[in-house]
């Protein structure tokens, strides 16, 4: 760590003791790679902690000599639902730079960021500037309707859910069944009387409705607009950018802008480390195009829709089992769908990852009688990995030949 006096402010103290005591934070605090305070060198070094391993991996590949990285998340656990402890968050702000991915990755960041903001520490979010995707699950939601209600007034909720108005939706649900009308009440927080008149009269009420749902005003957004916001942050957004070497190069970009202004006097150094990296992740993407242009087909059944990016650039078609996180599991009818695409184009493999099992995918792969194949999704290591010195690229090129099986490349 650079060498200066960090004194921890009483108010960080005690926001958070707030924060915590509403999460339910991580028992096991063991971490990727622990700080190294006997520096034997005596090379002045960053301390910095992250929160992802490909964080970790590129600050190290580009501050070399004159950084110390540790990642928070501990070997193997869902960088989903991992909650910091309150010695992490303590250690976190007596460090020189906290990095963590954003784009709804890591619920507790922007939490750290603001009880850290009055501290002597950078915060850096790796994805800022970055162009990122949306998971597309137009198809879940057409499911989801049809397996919620069953009938033909579901086909104008869903075409609700995908652009048309909400009136013509609930117009058309008040002279359907009861089900569709208890989801209204359930959805908006209004009598079923309430609901429905907002919908017939289309006025103020519903705009105000909009406002109390969303909280944006009326002139901001309108209740369309204002639920797709809802929508984005609660995950639609998918973070899981570090998979993409092209935007990785961005996220690298980031972080050596970043150590350059914690230690200026080392730039040379930062830029000759993030050119080398940035021409392993360049030709890391042209064997993602090799690999695909190889393939006679690119479809892949996969545990949760973590390789959205794949399909973005390369045109890698993800069938996710589960959403954007793990715990999003399907409804029936998004199963039995996958079932038949996965016939249908006769997919013989279920792919699962290094640090999530979900049950379902287990069960649908006995369903299709498919064999298990695994992808590393990089959010974090396995003890193996770690034991293995595995590394960013180590890991993609492993994936690489993971699709070449599942494409039937070899």
């Amino acid at each position: 760590m650079i060498a200066k006096t960090k004194m921890l402010s009483l108010s960080f103290i005690l926001l958070v003791g707030l924060f915590l005591a509403g999460c339910n934070s991580e028992t096991n605090n063991t971490t990727q790679t622990q700080i190294d305070t006997n520096n034997t060198d005596n090379t002045t070094k960053l301390a910095i902690y992250t929160t992802l391993y490909p964080l970790k991996d590129f600050t190290e590949k580009i501050g070399g000599a004159y950084v110390n990285v540790t990642s928070i998340i501990p070997p193997g656990a869902d960088a989903h639902t991992y909650e910091p402890t309150t010695k992490t968050m303590v250690d976190i702000a007596q460090a020189d730079a906290f990095i963590y991915n954003g784009s709804g990755m890591e619920a507790y960041a922007e939490k750290i960021s603001s009880a850290l903001k009055n501290e002597d520490i950078k915060i850096i979010d790796a994805t800022v500037d970055l162009s990122l995707v949306e998971h597309n699950h137009d198809h879940e939601e057409e499911a989801h309707a049809e397996d919620e209600h069953g009938h033909s007034d579901e086909e104008a909720h869903a075409e609700d859910e995908h652009g048309h108005s909400e009136e013509e939706a609930h117009a058309e649900d008040e002279h359907g069944h009861s089900e569709e009308e208890a989801h209204a009440e359930d959805e908006h927080g209004h009598s079923e009387e309430e609901a429905h008149a907002e919908d017939e009269h289309g006025h103020s009420d519903e705009e105000a409705h909009a406002e109390d749902e969303h909280g944006h005003s009326e002139n901001a957004h309108t209740e369309q607009e204002a639920h797709s916001e809802d929508e984005h942050a609660h995950g639609d957004i998918d973070p899981h950018v570090w998979l993409d070497p092209i935007r990785s190069i961005k996220m690298a970009e980031n972080i050596k802008n970043a150590l350059v202004e914690l230690m200026p006097e080392h730039q040379a150094t930062f830029e000759q480390n993030y050119e080398a990296l940035v021409a392993d992740l360049n030709e890391l993407d042209s064997k993602f195009h090799e690999l695909v242009h190889e393939a006679s087909q690119t479809k892949i059944v996969v545990s949760h829709a973590a390789f959205g990016y794949w399909e973005e650039s390369y045109g890698i078609e993800q069938i996710a089992i589960s959403g954007i996180s793990p715990t999003d599991e399907p409804s029936q009818k998004e199963l039995q769908k996958i079932v038949e695409t996965a016939k249908q184009y006769n997919i013989k493999y279920v792919i699962f990852e290094q640090n999530v099992t979900p049950k379902v995918a287990e069960l649908l792969r006995n369903e299709i009688q498919a064999e298990p194949l695994y992808l590393h999704n990089l959010s974090v290591l396995t003890e193996k990995d770690i034991e293995n010195a595995e590394d960013y690229f180590s890991l993609m090129n492993k994936n690489i030949e993971t699709l070449k099986i599942a494409f039937g490349n070899n």
